[in-house]
């Protein structure tokens, strides 16, 4: 079974292109879609993990340098997506897809199913644990007028935020003042709260 993994043959491409899909699978619609709720990437990152995967299969096999196509490609890519408003985010999840193609396409001498296995899986891991992490650590924004100015004095600190989570029932961790307009007696802030 190793020696078939890791040959040329048809079967061999089509056991590493199912270990792709589970492993895109996962990547795509398990973890991007449940933390960033993008319907409208899902059909862009599936199709281009599975086309990464065929033409670095294709290039290695016609002896086409995998350098220059990839570099090809990645030309391409990186003209198109700068077309489009693409997170931060969004450009590690691409990444991450081609990434994973990439490895899956190439059969690499010595490295047995297992250690594909491995790859993969610590790839997806890490996608996983960042987001756990960014997800206990990060804050929404949200901007507000306020008309008690009484509160914005630094010693009821705590009063604000306890009128402001009950006005908007919010969770808020943290505001920001911007800025305070005595003549209409407003105040603009900045709220940070967890979802």
């Amino acid at each position: 079974m190793e020696t078939t993994f890791n040959s040329p043959t048809m079967l061999g491409v089509l056991m590493r292109f199912m270990l792709e899909a589970i492993f895109l699978f996962i990547l795509i619609r398990l973890l991007y879609f449940r933390y960033t709720k993008k319907e409208k990437f899902l059909f862009t990152l599936f199709l281009m993990g599975i086309s990464v995967f065929f033409i670095c299969f294709i290039l290695k096999e016609e002896n086409i340098g995998l350098g220059i196509g990839l570099g090809m490609f990645a030309i391409l890519s990186v003209m198109r997506f700068r077309t489009r408003n693409f997170s931060v985010k969004d450009m590690a999840y691409t990444f991450a897809t081609v990434g994973i193609s990439v490895i899956n396409a190439v059969p690499a001498k010595g490295i047995p199913i297992l250690g594909y296995l491995i790859i993969n899986s610590i790839i997806v891991a890490s996608v996983f644990i960042l987001e756990q992490y960014l997800l206990r650590n990060t804050f929404s924004k949200y901007s507000i007028f306020y008309d008690n100015l009484g509160l914005l004095k630094p010693g009821n600190r705590n009063k604000l935020i306890k009128e402001l989570s009950s006005r908007t029932g919010l969770d808020i961790d943290r505001i920001k003042i911007c800025y305070i307009d005595f003549t209409r007696e407003i105040a603009h802030l900045e709220i940070y709260y967890k979802e």
